[in-house]
């Protein structure tokens, strides 16, 4: 499909950058946008709550700024994550500011709300609804979202088991709109398969967790690096949620990443401190392989880019 409007020439490569809970922030943020991806944040990330706010401001500031020193190439937008499960109780004050600021892009986990959808669209901003299932994509988009994100098997955080050739074909069959893709994605050459399924941008986490930038520990980073698709465990047990983690730091903490207990989605809450489980078990999606080393942002989209027209020119002889 055509892209919307603030995605028009906005692009390097058709990626957004997934929101990294604990781990995206300002810095990353914008480092995405001005590269040519669409950066993203969960909005709990800004703790306490009065920090959203300032990240809000110096991410609209500091991109508005780019924009007026580089007319030719503006950055991407960048998006917000709101967590919409009951557990959320900062959603009424993060909508809000989302609102005020006129947030380009709202990602919508855990839940679809009609409420937040009309309240992003009050100021002209989109809502895309992350799924993990052909299911849960109909109820997203009768509820107002305006385009989807297919959480596919292989995927970092909280993942579904569905094939990404089953879910994306599924989805396209009734749905035209703007479909975003994740999962194991990691390279420009994975950006354009995504497309060549159907999706309309590849949806990356994992591999941006290993940038200067990233609010991760140096530990954590290098096990990106040093990982596999092997070192990838899925398991309820964390969030209540079935999610992909790194072995290492499931190991770290005295489990069995073998015979892990099942969790209890009961369990899941996203209060102001509801962080320990992420801070110590880290999330990780099954592409990390194609990750060698920890680089700037730029570098990250420069080869995404670079292989992205590499495999264009493949497939086109």
């Amino acid at each position: 499909m055509r892209l919307p409007d603030i995605l028009q020439n906005r692009l390097a490569v058709p990626v957004i950058a997934s929101p990294l809970f604990i781990i995206s922030n300002p810095d990353l943020v914008i480092a995405q946008c001005i590269s040519g991806v669409v950066g993203s944040f969960p909005s709990l990330n800004a703790r306490p709550a009065p920090m959203l706010e300032e990240w809000l401001k110096r991410i609209t500031g500091e991109l508005a700024a780019w924009d007026v020193k580089h007319p030719d190439r503006k950055a991407a937008p960048f998006a917000v994550n709101q967590i919409v499960h009951r557990s959320n109780e900062r959603l009424p004050h993060d909508l809000e500011l989302c609102v005020k600021y006129k947030v380009p892009i709202v990602i919508t986990s855990l839940g679809a709300r009609v409420d937040v959808n009309e309240a992003v669209h009050s100021y002209g901003g989109i809502v895309l609804h992350d799924v993990i299932t052909n299911a849960f994509a109909k109820k997203a988009i009768e509820k107002g979202a305006d385009g989807l994100i297919a959480v596919a098997a292989g995927a970092g955080g909280h993942a579904g088991t569905i094939s990404p050739f089953a879910l994306i074909q599924e989805i396209r069959e009734w749905f035209a709109g703007l479909l975003v893709l994740s999962g194991s994605i990691a390279t420009g050459a994975a950006v354009l398969a995504a497309q060549a399924m159907g999706a309309d941008l590849g949806y990356i986490g994992s591999a941006f967790i290993a940038t200067e930038e990233a609010n991760a520990a140096a530990a954590y980073k290098q096990a990106i690096v040093d990982g596999t698709a092997q070192d990838i465990v899925y398991s309820n047990l964390f969030t209540g949620v079935h999610g992909n983690y790194l072995r290492p730091s499931v190991a770290a903490a005295g489990l069995d990443p073998d015979h892990l207990p099942d969790g209890d989605v009961s369990t899941m809450n996203f209060h102001e401190g509801a962080t320990k489980a992420w801070k110590d078990i880290w999330g990780s999606g099954q592409g990390i392989g194609a990750v060698k080393q920890v680089v700037p942002v730029r570098a990250l989209v420069a080869r995404l880019a670079t292989e992205y027209a590499q495999a264009r020119g493949r497939l086109l002889g």
